[in-house]
C-alpha cells in the first residue's frame, strides 16, 4: 500500500480539546500529496501524469495566494487566535512550509528524473540549448528577434529605475551585468519581465527537427539571447524568478455602497498583493537570491529553488499539442437517462418534466441538457420568466448567452451573479454588464453572503389540463420548473468534474426555489421552506438535527447509519454531532476528497467512523448526504460542503431526492461505488495520515475503481 503520512501532525492525547480537529492547511497539503501521486503512478497514461504535476503546482499556487497569505497576515497583525486544531498562526505556518518545501522538490524530482526521460522515450522532448542543432539555433535566434525581442522591456535597476512592479505569478528573469551602457551607466542588475502574450512552451515546426513533438521552453530562448537586450555589456547572469501574492481580495461589504464598483476598483491591485513566495531557477547566485528576498521582504523560509521551470502549471497545454492518444485517458461520449432520450429525438422537454424528474450525472451523463433546457426556454414563447444564479461560469458561456437572447426575446430574466466568486470576478462583472444591456435584472446577491446555490426557475404559460396543451383551448396557468445542482453552470468544468443535478416540476420544490428568488430579489424576512434546507438559516441545524436521529434511533436498538460525500469538513459543531453519533453506535462513512478537520477511528471518539478520499480522472465535486433515518431513507444533495463558511456566510441548497427510483441512483451511483473503490480512494487515519487502496494480491483480486465503473454504466459508446 501507498502511505501518505501527515509528517509534522504529533499524536496527540484524545482527552484534550485540541486533538479533536486536525489542522486545516496541512490537510490541504495532504490533498496535493494525493494529486502528487497521481503522477507518480506508473498506471496512469504518461501524459496524465504530467497534467496531474501541473495541477499540483495549480492548487499549490492558491494555496500560497489565500492560506498562506492569510497565515501571513495574522502573523503580520500579532493575532493570538487559535485555530481549532490548537495551532497559531505562527506554529500553522511552520508545520506547512516545511511540507510545502518538501512536496515542490518531490515534483521537480518527479519531472526530471522520471517524466521527462520516459516522454523523451515517446519522442516527446523537451530541448535544452545544449541539444540545439545548428539549424534549430538559427530558428531560435529568428523567432528571439521576430516574436520576443519587439515585446520585452528590459529595466535596468539604478536610481532612475526602480526595482519595478512585478504581477503575482508572472515570470521575470533577474540578469547580472558587467560594463557601462551608452549613458555611461555601470548598472550591476537588470529585470526583464516576460510578457504574458508569449507562450512558455514552444513547439519546434518540422522543419527543423526530425521529431514530431520537440518542444523548448521560453526561458530557453531568452536564456540563449539575453545579450541582445544589453548592448556592449557582459551578462554574467541570467535567473528566472516568480513570486507570488496574496490574491484575497478585500471589499469591506458593510461601507461599500455599490459593491460592482468596489470590485472594479479592487481587481486591479489583485496582481500586486502582498508576497508570500519567491521561486527562483536553482542556479541563481546567492548575492541575487538575497537581493530578491529584500525587495519583495521575504525570508529564506518563502524561498523556493527549483531546478526547471518555475510554473509547472504551463506543462498543462503540452498534452493538447501531442496527437498520441495511447498516452491520454480514453476518450468517452457522455451519456443521456432514458428518460431523456424522447426529448433528443425532438420531444419537449416540458412534457417529460410533468411526468417525472430528470436526474443527471456528470460527467458520466451529458450537460447538454441543462444547457437546453436554458435555451430552449429562452426560445419557447410560453415561457415567461427564466432565473437564474451565476458562481462560476467562464468567459465563454452558452447558458449566459441564451439569457441573454431571453431578455432580448422579452422574457423576464432575473440573474443573481456573484460578483465574489474567486479568481472568477471579473468574469462575472463582464457578464453582469451584457445582461444589464439587454434588460435582465441583475442583482449581486446579500451583502455578506456570497450566493453559492445553483439554481435555475423556469415559469411557463401553459394549459391547465396536462394532456392538452394547445394554448388556445382551456385556462391558462402558470407553471414551474427548476434545475438545481451540486456543481456550476460551466460546461467546460461539467466535463472535468463529478456533480449531480436535478430537474424537476415538483411544485414543493419549485415553490422553494421561488422563496429563495424572492430572499435575494427582495427585501422581508425569510420565510420557512417546506422540502428544501438554505443556509444561512436552516441548513446548520438541519445537518446537525439529521445526525442527531441517527444517535437516538442507534440508543433505541435501530441501526444508525450516514453517508455523506464533500469536498471538505471542517465545521467544529458538525465534527463534534459525528463523534457523537459514533459513540451512539451509528456507522458514519465520509467520503470527503479534500480537507477533512474530523479524527476518524479513535477509540472512545470515532471508532465508528471512517473517512475516504477518491482522487481519480475526474475532480469530486458532488455533496451527497445519507441518512438511514429508521429504513425511511433521506437523500439530499447540495451546493454546500460542511464547513462553517458553507452554514453562515454563504447562501446554499440542499434539496431532496424524492423520486424512489433517482434516489436508488444517488446511491448506487453517488456513494455505493466510493465506498468499494480499491484503486482511487485513501483510507485516513486519526493522525490525518492516508493509505491508498490496492485491490487484493490474488488471483481474485478486482479493481473496483468508482470513475471507471461509472463510465462503463452511464457513458455512451466510445
Amino acid at each position: 500500500m501507498v502511505k501518505h503520512k501527515s509528517t509534522n501532525l504529533k499524536r496527540m492525547s484524545t482527552s484534550s480539546k485540541v486533538s479533536r480537529f486536525l489542522n486545516r492547511e496541512t490537510q490541504l497539503l495532504a490533498f496535493n500529496r494525493r494529486v502528487l501521486a497521481q503522477a507518480e503512478d506508473k498506471s496512469v497514461p504518461l501524459l496524465e501524469r504530467l497534467k496531474y504535476l501541473s495541477i499540483v503546482s495549480s492548487n499549490m499556487d492558491e494555496f500560497f495566494e489565500i492560506r498562506v497569505a492569510g497565515l501571513k497576515e495574522q502573523i503580520k497583525l500579532n493575532s493570538v487566535a487559535i485555530s481549532n486544531d490548537g495551532n497559531s498562526a505562527k506554529q500553522t505556518f511552520n508545520l506547512v512550509g516545511n511540507e510545502a518545501h518538501t512536496i515542490v522538490a518531490q515534483q521537480y524530482a518527479l519531472l526530471n528524473n522520471e517524466l521527462f526521460p520516459a516522454m523523451a522515450a515517446q519522442g516527446i522532448r523537451f530541448l535544452r540549448r545544449a541539444q540545439w542543432t545548428p539549424v534549430q539555433q538559427d530558428w531560435v535566434k529568428a523567432y528571439f528577434f521576430r516574436e520576443m525581442m519587439p515585446v520585452l522591456t528590459p529595466i535596468g535597476l539604478d536610481p532612475a529605475h526602480p526595482f519595478p512592479r512585478v504581477f503575482n505569478k508572472s515570470l521575470n528573469f533577474a540578469v547580472e551585468l558587467s560594463g557601462r551602457d551608452a549613458f555611461g551607466r555601470d548598472s550591476l542588475r537588470a529585470i526583464v519581465q516576460a510578457p504574458r502574450v508569449l507562450p512558455r512552451v514552444i513547439k519546434l515546426p518540422s522543419a527543423v527537427t526530425s521529431g514530431a513533438n520537440d518542444f523548448i521552453f521560453l526561458t530557453s530562448v531568452l536564456h540563449a539571447h539575453v545579450g541582445e537586450l544589453f548592448s556592449g555589456m557582459e551578462v554574467l547572469g541570467c535567473y528566472q524568478f516568480r513570486v507570488t501574492r496574496n490574491s484575497d481580495l478585500f471589499v469591506d461589504e458593510e461601507e461599500v455602497k455599490n459593491l460592482r464598483l468596489a470590485l472594479q476598483g479592487e481587481l486591479p491591485q489583485r496582481h500586486l498583493g502582498d508576497a508570500v513566495r519567491l521561486e527562483v531557477a536553482d542556479n541563481c547566485s546567492p548575492e541575487m537570491t538575497q537581493f530578491l528576498l529584500a525587495q519583495f521582504e521575504l525570508d529564506e523560509v518563502d524561498l523556493y529553488r527549483v531546478n526547471g521551470p518555475v510554473n509547472l502549471v504551463r506543462l498543462m497545454n503540452v498534452p493538447d499539442q501531442v496527437q498520441r492518444p495511447d498516452l491520454k485517458f480514453a476518450p468517452f461520449v457522455a451519456g443521456l437517462p432514458k428518460s431523456l432520450l424522447k426529448v433528443s429525438r425532438g420531444k419537449d422537454i416540458f412534457e417529460t418534466l410533468k411526468k417525472q424528474d430528470v436526474l443527471l450525472h456528470h460527467p458520466f451523463q451529458s450537460f447538454t441538457p441543462v444547457i437546453e433546457f436554458i435555451q430552449t426556454a429562452a426560445r419557447d414563447p410560453q415561457v415567461v420568466a427564466i432565473k437564474q444564479t451565476v458562481y462560476r461560469t467562464g468567459t465563454d458561456s452558452v447558458i449566459m448567452e441564451a439569457l441573454i437572447d431571453a431578455a432580448k426575446r422579452g422574457k423576464e430574466v432575473t440573474v443573481v451573479v456573484e460578483l465574489m466568486a474567486r479568481f472568477d470576478e471579473e468574469a462575472n462583472l463582464n457578464w453582469a454588464a451584457k445582461l444589464e444591456e439587454v434588460g435582465a435584472h441583475v442583482v449581486y446577491g446579500v451583502v455578506g453572503h456570497k450566493t453559492h446555490a445553483k439554481m435555475a426557475l423556469i415559469v411557463r404559460r401553459e394549459n391547465e389540463s396536462a394532456e392538452d396543451d394547445n394554448p388556445g383551448d382551456g385556462k391558462r396557468v402558470l407553471r414551474r420548473y427548476v434545475h438545481l445542482g451540486t456543481g456550476n453552470y460551466h460546461p467546460r468544468t461539467a466535463r472535468l468534474y463529478t456533480d449531480f443535478g436535478l430537474i424537476t416540476a415538483d411544485e414543493g420544490i419549485c415553490a422553494d426555489v421561488n422563496e429563495v428568488f424572492v430572499q435575494l430579489t427582495g427585501l422581508g424576512k425569510a420565510t420557512k421552506l417546506a422540502h428544501v434546507w438554505q443556509a444561512p438559516f436552516t441548513l446548520h441545524e438541519k445537518v446537525i438535527a439529521a445526525i442527531e436521529n441517527e444517535s437516538r434511533l442507534a440508543k433505541t436498538g435501530t441501526r444508525g447509519a450516514i453517508i455523506a460525500k464533500m469536498n471538505s469538513l471542517l465545521a467544529p459543531e458538525v465534527i463534534e454531532a459525528l463523534y457523537r453519533a459514533s459513540s451512539a453506535g451509528v456507522k458514519v462513512d465520509l467520503i470527503v476528497r479534500g480537507v477533512c478537520a474530523l479524527r476518524p477511528g479513535v477509540a472512545g471518539l470515532s471508532e465508528n467512523i471512517r473517512v475516504r478520499s477518491v482522487v481519480g480522472r475526474f475532480l469530486e465535486h458532488s455533496r451527497i448526504f445519507y441518512f438511514r433515518n429508521g429504513g425511511v431513507e433521506r437523500v439530499m444533495l447540495s451546493s454546500a460542503d460542511w464547513m462553517e463558511r458553507n452554514f453562515f456566510r454563504r447562501i446554499e441548497l440542499c434539496f431532496p431526492v424524492t423520486d424512489a427510483r433517482l434516489k436508488k441512483r444517488v446511491i448506487a451511483e453517488g456513494l455505493a461505488p466510493y465506498l468499494k473503490d480499491n484503486c482511487q480512494a485513501w483510507e485516513m487515519n486519526g493522525e490525518g495520515g492516508y493509505i491508498r487502496k490496492k485491490p487484493a494480491h490474488s488471483a481474485r483480486g478486482v479493481r473496483k475503481a468508482a470513475q471507471e465503473k461509472l463510465l462503463a454504466l452511464l457513458a455512451a459508446a466510445n
